[in-house]
Order: structure tokens, then C-alpha cells, then sequence
């Protein structure tokens, strides 16, 4: 019974541990938590990709990002933190070409 909890608990703290971030660096060999570079197949700076609209059910606008292989989300957001409802579409549907700037093709 202690055994089954110690396994447990070791396997949370194991599955947690990849949440956090890793720095860079001597004795650290890891990925670095810079998160606006793309390091996957094809590396890239976040900037170098086309953002699109998508709305939330509430109606309020998230910059969206598909680089054929990941997809980027985030909410929209004005000067003052508030978050933008713009009515530029339905909610649960997209604006702009969100999947432009990768040479990925995405079949969806």
C-alpha cells in the first residue's frame, strides 16, 4: 500500500516537472522558455506567421496561429488589458488567413 503511494506520488511529481520551464545553459542542456520562437520541424520566429480572429462562444476575439503542425491561441486584448469583442465574425468561427507564412500543408 505505501509502495502504491510513493509510485504515485513520484509519478504526479515526474508529470508536473514537464509543465515548468527549462533554462538554457551550462549544466543545463534543455529547451529554453523563450516562448515566441517555433522550434519544431520547420524553426521560426512566432512573428514570421499570419494571425487570424477566432471568436469564443462569448463573441470576444483570440489571435489564433496554425503552423500546419502546432497551433498558437491567446485572447485579444486591449491598452488596458479588457478583451476585445469586435463582432468581426460569428462566435465559434474564424477570420484571416490564420494558416499562412508555413510550408506545412494542413489537410483540414
Amino acid at each position: 500500500m505505501i509502495k502504491t503511494k510513493i509510485l504515485t506520488v513520484l509519478a504526479c511529481v515526474a508529470g508536473l516537472s514537464a509543465c515548468g520551464d527549462i533554462e538554457t545553459g551550462v549544466p543545463f542542456q534543455g529547451l529554453p522558455s523563450d516562448k515566441s520562437v517555433d522550434r519544431g520541424v520547420n524553426a521560426h520566429h512566432l512573428s514570421t506567421l499570419q494571425a487570424g480572429i477566432w471568436v469564443d462562444p462569448n463573441g470576444c476575439d483570440h489571435w489564433i496561429i496554425d503552423d500546419g503542425v502546432e497551433g498558437y491561441l491567446s485572447a485579444r486584448l486591449d491598452k488596458y488589458g479588457k478583451p476585445v469583442c469586435s463582432g468581426v465574425a460569428p462566435p465559434t468561427h474564424t477570420v484571416g488567413d490564420f494558416k499562412g507564412g508555413s510550408n506545412i500543408p494542413d489537410p483540414n
